[in-house]
């Protein structure tokens, strides 16, 4: 099951992009402030 450490580690290892990590905010998974501590950037929705 995916979790903030394991997206956070992903996206460090380069195995996640920025909008992969998004979608895990849009899932649910993670909260647009756990978003942003993983890619430094402010959290926006995509329409």
């Amino acid at each position: 099951m995916l979790d903030f450490n394991k997206i956070r580690y992903f996206y460090i290892a380069k195995l996640w992009t920025k909008e992969q990590v998004g979608d895990a905010v849009t899932a649910g998974v993670i909260t647009a402030e756990q978003y942003e501590q993983i890619v430094k950037e402010p959290y926006t929705e995509s329409i």
